[in-house]
């Protein structure tokens, strides 16, 4: 099986491909130059059965974000350079952890220190973004893109359910855009600190049957509560609350997706939202 890491810094990946010719281990790399050189460092694939010797004891000297499983992206990174901005708020990313997804092991997770700062950004972005969840006092940023779940911190990113590498530098490049474009438009948006609450996904959790029975399209309950969360999906899906043993649960389901703008009457159709 092939395994792939990243790494924080552009040195870190040469360092690790110092010991691995070093150490005559074959390996592949992938580099998110040019359209995402900014939101991360270059990639590299080994097999597994090599990663001992490869990380072997303190003789490596280099640190990677974490290893994860490699499945080929279908993604390409852009052939262009990444646009420059004249006050560039959020600066380059550097992907710090890199792991399997807790809600969907398929996918990863990941989190990126960047060079900017948001603060000043965030509340032009809540004034934007309506369906995000802004915190002032906490200083945090929620949104969705997809089924992919994204906290935003003054100098801090994490990322859940993205697809591959390929795709989180996409989601990391995208925010750099979303967010510096907000900033240069600024004069024409009134910023807005208003906390919008919406139900958070584990109290959807608890409001779900947690048979883990697959029927709405996703593995777990828990799974299928990130997606009521983001909107990606209709509660009707859930079988059984609508229509089956767990009927029981279906109001307070309804109500608490109330929080994130689900029309009941799309919910009773199964619509998708």
């Amino acid at each position: 099986m092939s395994i792939l890491t990243t790494f924080s810094r552009c040195d870190e990946f040469e360092k690790a491909a110092r010991v691995a010719n070093e150490r005559k281990l074959p390996y592949t790399v992938l580099s998110p130059a040019p359209g995402y050189a900014r939101v991360g460092a270059p990639a590299m694939i080994i097999q597994e059965e090599d990663k001992s010797r490869f990380i072997d004891g303190d003789m490596a000297g280099f640190v990677t974000s974490g290893w994860v499983d490699y499945h080929a992206s279908s993604l390409s990174v852009p052939s262009s350079e990444p646009p420059d901005f004249p006050e560039d708020k959020f600066g380059v990313a550097s992907i710090m952890v890199l792991q399997p997804c807790m809600a969907d092991h398929r996918k990863l997770r990941a989190i990126a220190h960047i060079s900017g700062d948001l603060t000043e950004v965030f509340p032009y972005m809540n004034a934007t973004e309506k369906l995000a969840f802004y915190n002032a006092q906490a200083q945090s940023f929620t949104l969705m893109d997809g089924y992919r779940f994204i906290a935003l911190y003054p100098r801090r990113i994490a990322m859940a359910k993205t697809d591959d590498i390929v795709d989180t530098w996409r989601v990391l490049e995208t925010l750099r855009l979303r967010l510096n474009e907000c900033w240069r438009t600024r004069a024409n948006i009134i910023p807005s600190t208003e906390y919008r609450r919406r139900p958070p996904a584990l109290e959807i959790y608890s409001r779900l049957p947690k048979t883990n029975c697959g029927e709405c399209g996703e593995r777990t309950c828990m799974a299928f509560a990130l997606s009521l969360w983001s909107g990606s999906a209709a509660v009707k899906r859930c079988a059984p609350v609508f229509g089956g043993t767990h009927g029981h649960l279906k109001d307070a389901l309804v109500e608490i997706c109330g929080g994130l703008r689900i029309d009941k009457s799309d919910n009773l159709q199964g619509d998708r939202v």
